[in-house]
């Protein structure tokens, strides 16, 4: 199988990787061997001083998912998205009334942590599910 990453443009790659790394329950990319700091690192390679913060990453602690990259951009979000997460609060088999309160509490979670709420939406399949936009503008849903 060929490996992936979901790369994230961003205004601030660290700040943006906070959230989304709440949101999935991802962590920080471990430094490699031999270093202390992601800055130590990227200057052993050769990054310049003025770019040290433009680079992020997390991973999947339980090592199935995409590695997440998150670097800076120039320019803002201007449009809405063409491809989006959905982020699951559970497997299939929870469902009603488990699978609301479960939903509810992420969506309070990543509100609190900088996230939007867009709208619900019930009715349109076998489950509802909630629109929302992490902190610069990038639409997902939380089901």
């Amino acid at each position: 199988m060929l490996e992936f990453q979901v790369t994230f443009d961003a205004a601030s790659p660290e700040k943006l990787a906070r959230f989304w790394a709440l949101a999935l329950g991802y962590a920080d990319q471990p430094l490699p061997p031999g270093f202390s700091s992601l800055e130590e690192f990227f200057r052993s390679i050769g990054v310049p001083e003025e770019k040290l913060g433009d680079y992020w990453a997390l991973v999947d602690p339980a090592g199935t998912g995409p590695r997440l990259y998150f670097e800076r951009v120039p320019e803002p979000k201007t449009a809405k998205n063409r491809m989006h997460l959905d982020v699951r609060v559970a497997d299939r088999s929870v469902t009603g009334a488990e699978r609301d309160t479960l939903r509810a509490e992420h969506v309070a979670r990543l509100v609190a942590a900088g996230g939007t709420l867009v709208r619900e939406v019930t009715g349109e399949q076998d489950h509802p599910w909630t629109v929302m936009q992490d902190p610069e503008g990038n639409e997902f849903c939380v089901a």
